[in-house]
């Protein structure tokens, strides 16, 4: 029987309503006076005829009227990306979806989608997070034609979905669904991938086996099959509405995928008609967005949520701070282990009872808010608890999760026996700044470090100080000047390695950055996003080669031990001489660096009013 809704959760959503009441106010005043400005039925003959002239006949008499809906279509689609390539065949597909119930549907663009495991370790890793606001930036371009009755959203990995989202909530008078392509099957296993990796940094096995390993785990269209950023972001699209039930984790080129493709086309078709569905300004409100880090916490998911989540909130008007995260953190308990905080793929994890299943847990928990607004007609998030199946001749159906018993309690786990009674987010706080850290895949003895400080201005000289074996001791590792105004806020996920092997040794390891570590944060304790960043004069400026430093993940600490006379008399050493200014497009992102708000705030170019822009 579903509980009451937690006190915590509660209590936190209420905050952020109050907190967030003039900007979303006037974030929806916003979308009613959208709602009442005429669309294609209205436009110029001109303009009308640009927008329909490469149509077929029977599209462009259909657009010519006031009756059939039409469509924009907004695709992240490219063939590098394994994720995305099953894109290609999405627009001819659901245009005949479309077409099948009355509609007409377009691609209005195309927006970038770069991939973070092409570029990490190499320059235009500091080109991924600002790609987010590109993204935006590009779906707001895609529907500026203000021709469409409703959007579908073809994006998936890490800064694509975030982007598409703050895109599309700037047109939020609009019925939206974002439509996955699912993950790739299961190639070689996570546990062997990272012992590769790990015997690399040791140099005790060669370039051609780590790419052999590296090829045998990335080795399909489709998203990669670990817990990282990119399934995250399907992870929150389903718990906050904006799937349909159970679609994040169905494999590409598979029946069930594409029926559950038609089927989002076919719904968002319903959705524009009168009393026909909730546009998506209306669906990602205040309890929406609490969901979204409930379900977060309670998967575990990337680190990076720490920052697009804040920013999608703030492009629907909602101002969300990361000690709502610590404080929903504190209730919600860990009911997935999925790698890194695992052994696990996604698809085992779906295979468990995936989202359904801890979905359902939630509610029954009274740890999610139930009467929301999705994407379907009604029922609130209760129809979320069922798994899509195909049934034979009467196609795509639904059928209700498990209530009490996971399909696999070493991946999936139920609220009376939880992995962890907590979702392994802490905020820290202490002389060194504001950051965050995971601890849901940091066993419980690294989980406080206490340690000299090694300092680094890049992650390349990390690698060069761990392959002269300078690491070999108790070390807590800080790697400054990788903040969003500094150089794009890189993810530093080449340092997992090595860190990892300093670990193993015995020593006692930690991070601290102002940079990222991304969905693959997990085994070292890293304090990442710490805020203010040096670039901006932030304390990891300050410190030296041997100052004691005390990571307290349970207390959630981050200090120098440093007498306080001597740390205020300190300033911050110029930054490193390497020109992260050029070179590999950074030359284009110069005003994104010089305008980007703080880690908290999202880390993001854009403000949205109520929006308070922080200092990166």
């Amino acid at each position: 029987m579903t509980k009451p809704l937690n006190d915590t959760v509660a209590r936190v959503t209420e905050r952020i309503a109050e907190r967030s009441r003039d900007s979303r106010a006037a974030y929806l005043s916003r979308l009613d006076t959208a709602s009442g400005k005429p669309r294609r039925q209205k436009l110029g003959c001109a303009n009308l005829a640009h927008a329909f002239a490469a149509c077929p006949a029977d599209d462009k008499a259909g657009l010519r009227g006031d009756v059939k809906p039409s469509i924009g279509i907004v695709t992240a689609f490219n063939d590098m990306l394994s994720a995305h390539q099953p894109y290609e065949r999405y627009p001819a597909f659901i245009k005949e979806s479309v077409r099948a119930v009355g509609g007409v549907a377009q691609v209005a663009g195309g927006v970038p989608a770069m991939c973070d495991g092409v570029t990490q370790g190499y320059e235009g890793m500091e080109l991924s997070l600002f790609s987010r606001d590109v993204i935006a930036l590009a779906t707001g371009v895609a529907l500026s034609h203000a021709t469409f009755d409703g959007v579908l959203c073809l994006g998936i990995c890490d800064k694509i979905v975030p982007g598409l989202m703050i895109g599309a909530l700037t047109f939020g008078h609009l019925p939206t669904i974002f439509v996955p392509a699912g993950p790739m099957p299961s190639g070689l296993s996570n546990a062997d991938k990272a012992k590769a990796r790990q015997l690399y940094a040791q140099g005790k096995v060669g370039r051609e086996e780590l790419l052999e390993a590296e090829s045998q785990s990335y080795h399909a269209p489709g998203t990669c099959t670990f817990y990282g950023t990119a399934n995250t972001n399907q992870m929150l699209m389903e718990i906050m509405g904006l799937h349909l039930p159970g679609a994040s984790f169905v494999n590409p080129n598979t029946p069930l995928r594409e029926a559950l493709t038609d089927a989002a086309a076919r719904r968002v078709v319903a959705m524009t008609a009168p009393n026909g569905g909730i546009p998506i300004g209306r669906i990602v409100d205040e309890r929406a967005m609490v969901n979204g880090i409930v379900g977060l916490l309670a998967t575990g998911g990337s680190t990076n949520h720490t920052l697009h989540i804040p920013a999608i909130a703030a492009a629907a008007g909602i101002q969300l701070s990361w000690q709502d995260f610590s404080d929903l953190s504190a209730a919600v308990p860990l009911l997935a282990r999925v790698y890194p905080n695992g052994s696990a793929d996604v698809n085992r994890f779906h295979q468990a009872g995936g989202m359904p299943f801890v979905i359902g847990q939630l509610l029954d928990a009274g740890l999610l808010h139930a009467d929301v607004a999705t994407v379907l007609e009604e029922g609130g998030l209760e129809p979320y608890r069922s798994m899509p199946e195909l049934a034979g001749e009467s196609g795509l159906t639904w059928r209700a999760s498990a209530t009490d018993q996971s399909g696999d309690p070493s991946v999936v786990a139920t609220i009376a026996t939880p992995f962890a009674a907590e979702g392994g987010l802490r905020v820290l706080d202490g002389n060194l700044g504001r950051g965050v850290i995971k601890i849901s895949a940091v066993k419980p003895e690294h989980r406080l470090v206490e340690a000299p400080a090694r300092v680094f201005d890049t992650q390349e000289a990390v690698q060069v100080a761990f392959r002269a074996g300078e690491l070999d001791r108790d070390v807590v590792v800080v790697v400054r000047y990788q903040g969003p105004g500094a150089n794009g806020m890189p993810e530093l996920h080449k340092l997992t390695p090595p860190l990892g092997v300093v670990q193993d040794k015995g020593f006692k390891v930690a991070l601290v950055t102002d940079g990222r570590m991304s969905g693959a944060s997990g085994k070292v304790p890293a304090a990442i996003h710490v805020t203010p960043e040096v670039k901006s004069g932030g304390p990891l400026g300050r410190l030296r080669d041997g100052d004691l430093i005390r990571l307290d993940a349970e207390a959630g600490t981050l200090e120098a031990l440093v007498d306080a006379a001597e740390w205020e008399s300190r300033g911050a050493p110029p930054p490193p001489s390497e020109d992260a200014e050029h070179g590999c497009g950074r030359e284009l992102f110069g005003l994104f660096r010089g305008a980007v708000s703080g880690a908290e705030a999202g880390a993001s170019v854009f403000q949205f009013p109520g929006q308070s822009p922080g200092k990166a």
